[in-house]
């Protein structure tokens, strides 16, 4: 069977451009509970993971043609770091009535590790407040993911609607070598619980690698490798498409080379292929989204000329990629507005960001570097996107995180509920020519 799949980002795993804070989630949570109050706080977030996914939104998916549903969560539902291995119920429960809504309009989930304890990745979306991912260095952590994972096999081994484990998002392991050990490990846990469920396994350097498995005679069994399989002319500045992006051009023919670089392992060793992220962004006011669907449009027939299954990213948010998105008349983007507006002038997001506003600070570092530092290239991309993630989007988050706090400080419970409410379906609206386009392809498989 192929699946025809959108992704549950920014749910039981908030980021920031699909929420609208800056930063990363556990520091934007504290700052809110100093502001808020325990009891505003917890109003807010329990109407926020109630109202983002319900009914609606799953009749509202499978009437698209939707099949499956990539849920992203965060490990602090189910653990707190100053517990660690005492699991909390009510991460299970709030997991457990997303796949009962989504099953009942015929929905499978993936569930998907986004966020690891000790970070597996150097970036935002694994709730990294550094550049650091610790997971690889500490087997602390990487016991607790086990214990974590043999929790959730063993909650959800029976139920079919569930078409698998998803079990750690975006790794990005420097060495190479504990990834691939790693693996092994999981299996062997998940295994001895559950032997049904598929697992799809994400390459190295954010799912695009597959190299560390070459030293494996066979695939492990029952399992899918799914690449990640983003087009870059789509998730960054450029103008066109086809065209020219960062001095290289794009058309069709360099996007199928692309997904038939980072598939290889899969087409050699005759696996499934998933991609479990892709989709370009619309960011407002820019005049980019016609060509970007058309981008899009040349990445879904490819999938199907290559027999892959798909989950695109992401269903809901701020009007950045989703499917439907938060109304600009919002009591919540109307509170958040103009924090939003600086801090997209300040580039502080790396996902939808741009530096352009801050090119006085970066100027002077890049020439620094030039002369001082000339073949510095850290994993795992190199000078420029370091030097992005530690001065804008940590060193300028910082401090407005605090701000966008401080917007919060004295809302009562019933306004706080308020501004969450924001995400439900009634309240959001829909990016018709995306979901057309999706509507138009799937109508045709």
């Amino acid at each position: 069977m192929h699946l025809h799949g959108v992704s549950l980002g920014g749910w039981m795993n908030m980021e920031n451009f699909i929420s609208g804070y800056p930063g990363n989630e556990e520091g934007i949570r504290r700052i809110l509970l100093d502001r808020m109050g325990r009891e505003a706080y917890d109003a807010f977030f329990d109407a926020y993971l109630g109202d983002f996914i319900q009914d609606e939104d799953a009749a509202y998916l499978a009437a698209i043609g939707i099949d499956s549903m990539r849920i992203a969560v965060n490990y602090r539902h189910f653990e707190d770091d100053a517990r660690p291995f005492e699991l909390k119920e009510s991460g299970f429960a709030q997991l457990d009535r997303a796949v009962t809504v989504l099953a009942r309009h015929g929905i499978r989930s993936i569930i998907d590790l986004h966020a690891l304890p000790g970070r597996q990745n150097q970036h935002w979306h694994s709730d990294n407040p550094t550049h650091i991912a610790e997971f690889w260095q500490h087997r602390h952590f990487q016991d607790r993911v086990v214990h974590l994972w043999e929790a959730l096999a063993d909650r959800f081994k029976d139920r079919p609607e569930v078409a698998g484990y998803n079990p750690i998002n975006e790794p990005s392991d420097a060495s190479g070598e504990v990834l691939p050990a790693f693996y092994e490990r999981l299996e062997r846990a998940i295994r001895a619980i559950d032997r049904r469920h598929v697992l799809f396994l994400d390459g190295n350097k954010y799912s695009t690698d597959f190299s560390f498995l070459d030293g494996r005679a066979e695939p492990m069994e029952n399992t899918v490798y799914t690449a990640h399989d983003y087009a870059l002319p789509g998730i960054t500045s450029a103008t066109e498409y086809p065209g020219t992006t960062r001095g290289e051009f794009f058309d069709r023919t360099v996007v199928e080379q692309t997904f038939l670089r980072r598939t290889e392992y899969m087409r050699r060793t005759g696996t499934p292929i998933w991609i479990g992220e892709f989709g370009p962004m619309y960011p407002p006011g820019r005049g980019v989204e016609e060509w970007r669907y058309r981008l899009l449009r040349d990445q879904l027939e490819i999938y199907r000329e290559h027999g892959a299954s798909w989950a695109l990213w992401t269903y809901k948010d701020i009007r950045l990629q989703g499917l439907r998105t938060v109304a600009p008349d919002s009591e919540y983007l109307q509170l958040i507005g103009a924090l939003v507006e600086k801090k997209r002038r300040l580039g502080i997001d790396s996902w939808g960001g741009s530096d352009a506003g801050v090119r006085d600070i970066l100027d002077p570092l890049d020439a620094l570097f030039d002369r001082e530092f000339p073949g510095y290239a850290p994993w795992p991309w190199g000078r420029q996107p370091h030097i992005a993630v530690l001065v804008r989007h940590i060193l300028l988050a910082e401090p407005l995180a605090e701000q966008f706090g401080d917007l919060f400080r004295g809302v009562t419970p019933d306004q706080a509920r308020e501004l969450a409410s924001g995400f439900r379906f009634d309240r959001t609206r829909e990016r018709s020519p995306l979901v057309e386009l999706l509507r138009e392809h799937l109508a045709r498989d």
